[in-house]
């Protein structure tokens, strides 16, 4: 074997790292073999003299980093501390590090930002793993696998009396800057916000390289901003002009033909319950007394199913978006406005076809029987949920008797859904009050009442009987229908623990034993500490501990809400897996056979993957509008609650509007503060001083960033 170099050239830095990925990879494919240098140079193609003499260089760096042993002089093998290569989703953090998801694997793999390479933000990547300093797995990216986006939203910074520029992604996760070279700019000038699209990235390059693809406008402005947080999340906010003609073209009669294939529902008192501001109705509630005392509920749903057919443009579009997303300022619809707010919406004094689950009920709220299928109904009259509630609350004004024994049968259903293991959470919703130029004036709070928790028992109804009759046959067996379930994984052990052990030095205290006693337990706790100083940090910290919500064919049941089948049938003007469940319906209803499972798994994830970025979007827009908000009122002093703790600092929320800012520890001058992940809180190393998830403190607002949806506070003495 060649003589060893003393020292290995800066210049070559780059490639021998390059090299050493590509060793790794190649003696990963068996991890037990001993491989000499020239099997090693062979396996990778490194073949010439110039080139075997930096395989040895590699070879070098590798066994300082104790990622290979050398068995005996010459002959190498993977070092057994190293784990081998996987394939998982990278996850950055704002300091430029990442983890990295691989299913299967209980923990995230750690990769430090001089390990990323070239990946970027939810890409799939292939990664060599090892043991750092005997410490926890730590990783490498090898190669991305698959870019999971191409396309970003920036601002264009133009180098001085340069020919190129570089677009500064506002997404903080993103841990590059875009190299623009002048004749990529799109027509857009310096400090635009803008899309832009990546179009390589070549091997030793620093950035990657692309072009500007469309010009949003001023960094700041409302529309600006808004169309930033829907392009950044890919979502698109018009409709085709092909999907709009579709529309424009649908019948929209109510047919004699039609109305004989139906239940004719038209003469039964009906009414929607909706907010103040909606436009699209999509689920109402009919109510009359039989001749045995018993009442019959009908829970009527808006038939997309009739209008939007599968293998057309407008349910491929509809598949697409998934969902309509909820920004502060508007909706962005999955179906075109005409579908939305006209043709199946259930508005008042109109004849609508509807998809319904109709219940005879008892005064104790005990189904006697159910029936589901197409009805045409006709809507008297339209409530916001403040009219119904006064109707409640007063027991005055028109049709207060109707919805006041459905507010007696809900309340009888929420009892029990509670007791038998649902869990209440009921946290309010910030919402604006906006000027005729989408300027917050200000901040209220959406809180649930009565009237809300009459449409939520009977939505919720319709959607478990749905997925049971669909799932179990007469006998209760289950069947082999295939279907999709909206479903909730039960929580994280390790995190119940940590949320056990935490709650219980305020004093509460849970049991674990069983899911039972777990959901009484969070119920307790939930109720216990209502109006207390700790309740927003210990209601936060037992929402962490839950799962997430998703869609799948797999009926794993609902952990939150307490059912062992469930559903989501009641809004498909707004959700797509609603659609899906009508037509399933209507196929086991008409006889049909149980259709391909993994096409409607795929279905499945297309549509949890379309929620959770409209779930972002919406958040983003929220915190857009809160910044917004609090730009009136920086150097003014609040009380505030600490929401959230990390090592470079913990958020401090206001109550009074919602709006949350970041107090930054090195911006904290009277002490070196350490953070302590177990108790959720940062110390100071002198004097003791602790900030406290769930402590009330008094803040100033110091700084109001719109572009990065930040506000930054100031701790007050």
């Amino acid at each position: 074997m060649p003589k060893k170099r003393k020292y290995i050239s800066h210049k070559n830095e780059h490639k021998l790292l390059e090299i050493g990925k590509l060793i790794l990879r190649f003696m990963n494919e068996n991890s037990t073999k001993i491989y000499n240098y020239k099997q090693i140079a062979d396996g990778i193609d490194y073949k010439n003299p110039r080139q075997r003499e930096l395989v040895i260089q590699a070879l070098h760096k590798l066994q300082g980093a104790e990622r290979i042993k050398e068995t005996e002089k010459g002959k190498y093998i993977i070092n057994l501390n190293i784990k081998g290569t996987l394939t998982g989703i990278i996850d950055f953090n704002q300091s430029g590090n990442a983890y990295v998801k691989v299913e299967g694997l209980e923990d995230d793999i750690f990769i430090h930002s001089k390990n990323v390479k070239d990946a970027l933000q939810g890409d799939k990547v292939l990664i060599v793993t090892y043991t750092y300093k005997g410490k926890k797995l730590e990783g490498s990216v090898l190669e991305v696998l698959e870019r999971t986006r191409t396309e970003f939203v920036g601002t264009l910074q133009v180098v001085a009396h340069k020919d190129f520029g570089f677009v500064v992604c506002d997404k903080k996760t993103i841990n590059t800057d875009i190299f623009i070279p002048k004749g990529n700019f799109g027509g857009a000038q310096d400090g635009d916000k803008v899309i832009v699209k990546m179009t390589e990235w070549k091997p030793g390059d620093k950035n990657p390289e692309g072009e500007i693809i469309k010009v949003l406008g001023a960094p700041g402005e409302h529309e600006t901003e808004i169309h930033s947080i829907l392009a950044e999340y890919g979502l698109p906010y018009q409709f085709p002009e092909e999907v709009e003609r579709d529309a424009d073209k649908i019948d929209r009669r109510i047919t004699e033909e039609e109305v004989g294939k139906r239940w004719d529902m038209r003469g039964i008192c009906t009414f929607t319950i909706d907010p103040k501001d909606a436009k699209d109705f999509d689920d109402a509630l009919s109510i009359r007394k039989l001749e045995n005392g018993n009442w019959e509920v009908g829970i009527h749903i808006a038939d997309v199913s009739h209008y939007v057919v599968p293998g057309t443009i407008l349910d491929d579009e509809a598949y697409q978006r998934a969902t309509s997303v909820y920004l502060v300022d508007r909706v962005v619809p999955m179906l075109p406005e005409v579908l939305s707010n006209d043709v199946c919406s259930l508005r008042p004094n109109e004849d609508k076809y509807t998809f319904s689950a109709v219940f005879e009920l008892d005064n104790d709220a005990k189904i006697k029987k159910q029936w589901f299928g197409r009805t045409v109904i006709h809507s008297d009259r339209r409530f916001t949920y403040e009219e119904a509630q006064e109707r409640i609350e007063t027991k005055k004004g028109d049709l207060q008797e109707e919805i006041n024994i459905l507010d007696r049968l809900a309340k009888i259903m929420r009892v029990e859904r509670i007791r038998e293991g649902a869990i209440t959470f009921d946290r309010s919703e910030v919402r604006f009050n906006l000027d005729e130029n989408n300027e917050p004036v200000g901040v209220y709070f959406k809180i649930s009442k009565d009237s809300n928790h009459l449409i939520e028992e009977f939505m919720l109804l319709a959607n478990k009987k749905v997925s049971e009759f669909i799932s179990l046959n007469k006998k209760g067996d289950i069947t082999q229908n295939t279907f999709i379930y909206r479903v909730h994984d039960d929580p994280d052990p390790a995190k119940l623990e940590s949320l056990r052990d935490f709650v219980s030095t305020f004093g509460y205290k849970m049991d674990l034993a069983n899911t039972k006693k777990v959901a009484e337990s969070l119920n307790r706790l939930l109720h216990d500490v209502k109006g207390k100083g700790e309740e927003n940090m210990i209601e936060t910290l037992a929402m962490r501990s839950m799962s997430k919500a998703i869609y799948s064919t797999e009926p794993i049941g609902h952990y939150g809400l307490g059912f062992e089948y469930y559903t989501h049938f009641t809004s498909p003007i707004r959700r797509y897996p609603d659609l899906i469940a009508h037509r399933l319906l209507q196929h086991y209803l008409d006889g049909g056979k149980s259709p391909n499972k993994a096409d409607l798994e795929e279905k499945a994830k297309h549509c949890s993957s379309m929620e959770r970025l409209a779930a972002d979007a919406e958040r983003d827009s929220i915190k857009y509008m809160q910044v917004k908000f609090m730009e009136k009122h920086l150097g003014e002093t609040f009380n505030g609650v600490i929401s959230g703790v990390a090592e470079f600092g913990f958020w401090v929320e206001i109550p009074e509007n919602g709006a949350e800012g970041l107090i930054k520890l090195r911006d904290l001058v009277d002490d070196s503060y350490m953070f302590d992940a177990k108790t959720h809180a940062v110390y100071g190393i002198r004097h003791g001083k602790r900030y406290q998830l769930g402590d009330q403190v008094q803040i100033k607002v110091v700084k109001a960033n719109l572009i990065q949806k930040q506000l930054d506070f100031k701790i007050v003495d």
